[in-house]
C-alpha cells in the first residue's frame, strides 16, 4: 500500500503552485532591477526574454531565461509522474500565469519559456521540439502516447491564445491583425505597436 502524500502535494496546492511560479514576471522584474524599465512600455509591450535582452543585454536575460523556464516545471514536479494529469494542467497553468500575469495587470510574455520548463521533467522531447508549437502536440502523442500529447496540448494552447490576443486590443480588429499575431508572434505592424 502506498503511503498518503504530503499536503503540500494535494492537487489544489500544485495547481495553485505552479500558476503562482508561473505568474512571477522575472523578465519584467530584471528590466527594472538593471535599467528602471517596464518592458510594458517598450516595443511592443511584450514581457518576453527578447525585450529584455534589448533593453539590458545578454546578463539579466540569461538569468530571467532560466528563472523562466524553472517556474515552469515547479507544478509539474509537484505533480510527480504518477499523476500524469495534474502534471499536464499545472505545466499549462503556469504558462497562463506567465502569459497573464496578475502581477503585471494581465499582461505578460509568450510562454515559450516557462513551456520548456513544465515539459522538461516529464516529456523532455516537447522541451526540445517546443519552438514548432502545433507540431509538438502530435510528436509527444507518438512518443509518449497520450500523456504526452496531453502535456503538448496543455502548454501550447495558453501560448497559441496569448499570441492571438497580444498584449492590447488592435487599433483595428480584423482577420489580418490576428494572423499576423499568430504567424509573426507581434501585436501587429511596427507602427501599430509601438515598436
Amino acid at each position: 500500500m502506498r503511503p498518503p502524500r504530503p499536503s503540500w502535494r494535494s492537487p489544489a496546492v500544485v495547481l495553485a503552485a505552479a500558476y503562482a511560479a508561473g505568474a512571477v514576471p522575472f523578465s519584467n522584474m530584471a528590466a527594472r532591477r538593471t535599467r528602471g524599465v517596464d518592458l510594458r512600455g517598450v516595443g511592443t509591450g511584450t514581457v518576453s526574454g527578447t525585450a529584455l535582452y534589448r533593453v539590458a543585454g545578454f546578463g539579466p536575460l540569461a538569468v530571467a531565461g532560466v528563472c523562466d523556464v524553472a517556474k515552469g516545471s515547479v507544478g509539474p514536479l509537484l505533480a510527480g509522474r504518477d499523476r500524469p494529469v495534474l502534471a499536464a494542467i499545472s505545466g499549462g497553468l503556469a504558462v497562463v500565469g506567465h502569459n497573464w500575469s496578475p502581477f503585471l495587470g494581465g499582461a505578460g510574455g509568450r510562454g515559450v519559456s516557462p513551456a520548456m520548463g513544465a515539459l522538461a521533467p516529464h516529456q523532455p522531447a516537447g522541451a526540445a521540439f517546443l519552438l514548432a508549437d502545433l507540431a509538438m502536440v502530435p510528436l509527444l502523442a507518438r512518443l509518449g502516447r497520450r500523456r504526452g500529447g496531453l502535456a503538448g496540448a496543455a502548454v501550447v494552447v495558453p501560448m497559441v491564445v496569448k499570441r492571438l490576443l497580444g498584449n492590447a486590443r488592435p487599433a483595428a480588429p480584423g482577420p489580418g491583425v490576428y494572423l499576423w499575431r499568430l504567424l509573426l508572434d507581434r501585436d501587429g505592424p511596427a507602427s501599430d505597436a509601438g515598436a
